[in-house]
């Protein structure tokens, strides 16, 4: 079995169609999308493309839902519970991927889908609704980590960035798409309609997983055991953070953010030694280039956080409509798409000066957001135009570290925990994400969103999460400059003679 891996192993890590003694090619993007390759970039891609357009259509159609079938008092539970579930699906997909395959793994994944979407679409009432939107949440989970999780699988090493910059581009664009099609039926009153949408795409996609996916990797059929301990902390801590959030009382807010971090301590504890993990070892580590990465990862996803905000902050101080509010909004996601694409042109080595340019994109973005957001007008172009250009950059910074970042994981995660370090990546970004949303709102109560509310409030509240946001990517700066000390340092004590 360890030959078969150790074999396996090497043909991944060859550049592509390059035969022994043979110079290697440079991968292309038509190497990524001709022949098998391209059957396998389609099937990553169009798991990410549901879990992605599901995820902007249930948003725009979920007050129709609250309309027709009642439960507003739970109305942001439909979007919390999606979140855990997804979370711990992600956390759980070394398993599922080493049980199953490839193919298999995909077709649960559906299964858990499409069963959750069904339901959805039938709902009678939110208690039902809810539990669709759980299942839902496992399925669109295990489809996101999955993709980045099998891209090391089925395609060469060298295809490996520009897959990545695929799966995050196709991302990007459903956040065009889904509103687009919730909107739609929003307009009609057909909330059902757009569930139902879904559900010849997800048949469309297993027949394509059935038929085209391999069936067995190199860990095909061996047992991964699961880490209960982290999974209930990690579960509780998003509950938490995300319960807390929706109240406006600001001490509760704090108390919520505080038992999340206390949770997230217990985890990294729990984690050392563990024969079960959520992240390979030295992911709690900063002495670890593999833990400098994930947090970088995490501190990424918490910089987004002034996005949620954009849409009601756009219309209260800057007269804009909630159609182009929304499509402003959307520019972060078309930045992430287009710096994702540069980033797979013009990538050289290991990509660390792409982190860097993008992480000081994102805080020159998040600079100009906190300069004129907060300025109240009557949508002159002189103040919206550069909140449109903060917004854009803060995603192009994203997208253009992000390929980068990912591949990294790849190379610090040991090869027993390439599995793990796949699925836990995910579980990093939906984490950092919640923990980021939860974090924003705390501090736009604190800064008067909700009391005094109004332009006021709306003025104070966007200087604050642009100051509380421009944390993160400063952080992050330090810690890729971290990274590229420990890898040196590594590299140097490899090279050292023995004595």
């Amino acid at each position: 079995m360890q030959d078969t891996t150790s074999r396996r192993t090497a043909e991944r890590l060859s550049p592509e169609g390059a035969a022994d003694g043979d110079p290697p090619r440079a991968a292309t993007s038509e190497s990524l999308f001709s022949g098998a390759n391209g059957i396998y970039a389609a099937a990553l891609t169009g798991g990410v493309v549901l879990h992605a357009i599901n995820i902007f259509l249930t948003a725009t159609v979920m007050p129709s839902v609250v309309t027709d079938i009642g439960g507003l008092d739970v109305y942001a539970w439909a979007t919390t519970l999606f979140v855990v579930a997804s979370i711990l699906a992600a956390a759980m997909t070394a398993k599922l991927l080493r049980g199953l395959g490839p193919r298999g793994a995909y077709l649960v994944a559906a299964l858990f889908f499409g069963s959750g979407t069904l339901i959805s679409a039938l709902a009678p009432s939110m208690p039902v609704m809810l539990v669709g939107r759980s299942i839902q949440g496992i399925g669109g989970g295990f489809l996101y980590a999955l993709a980045y999780a099998v891209t090391r699988i089925v395609l060469p090493q060298p295809l490996w960035g520009r897959a990545i910059g695929l799966i995050s581009a196709t991302f990007g664009v459903a956040t065009l798409i889904g509103p687009a099609i919730g909107g739609v039926f929003a307009e009609y009153g057909a909330w059902r309609a757009a569930f139902w949408s879904l559900l010849p795409f997800v048949a469309l996609f297993s027949l394509l997983a059935a038929t085209k996916l391999p069936g067995k990797s190199a860990t095909s059929g061996e047992t991964a055991p699961i880490a209960w301990l982290q999974l209930i902390l990690l579960a509780a801590a998003v509950l938490v953070v995300s319960a807390s959030s929706l109240s406006t009382d600001r001490l509760l807010n704090i108390a919520g953010l505080a038992v999340a971090i206390l949770l997230t301590a217990l985890i990294g504890r729990a984690e050392r030694g563990a024969g079960a993990r959520l992240l390979p070892k030295g992911s709690f580590s900063l002495s670890s280039p593999l833990g400098v990465v994930y947090l970088t990862i995490a501190l990424l996803m918490m910089a987004m956080q002034p996005d949620i905000f954009v849409p009601y902050l756009l219309q209260t101080l800057h007269g804009q409509s909630p159609v182009l509010a929304g499509y402003f909004a959307a520019l972060m996601a078309l930045g992430w798409t287009a710096g994702t694409a540069s980033s797979v042109r013009l990538r050289r080595g290991d990509g660390g000066r792409l982190i860097l340019a993008g992480l000081l994109l994102v805080l020159v973005g998040i600079v100009l957001f906190g300069v004129f957001m907060p300025v109240k007008s009557d949508g002159a172009l002189l103040i919206v135009t550069p909140v449109g250009v903060a917004l854009f950059l803060m995603g192009f910074g994203i997208g253009m570290a992000w390929p980068c970042l990912v591949t990294r994981v790849y190379q610090y995660a040991p090869e027993a925990e390439q599995d793990v370090a796949s699925g836990g990546m995910t579980t990093v970004q939906l984490f950092a994400g919640a923990l980021g949303a939860a974090t924003g709102g705390m501090i736009a109560n604190l800064a008067g969103f909700a009391d005094p509310g109004g332009a006021v409030g709306a003025t104070s509240a966007a200087f604050w999460l642009a100051a509380g946001s421009a944390v993160a990517p400063a952080l992050a700066i330090i810690l890729v400059l971290r990274i590229a000390h420990l890898a040196a340092g590594k590299a140097n004590r490899a090279e050292a003679p023995a004595t």
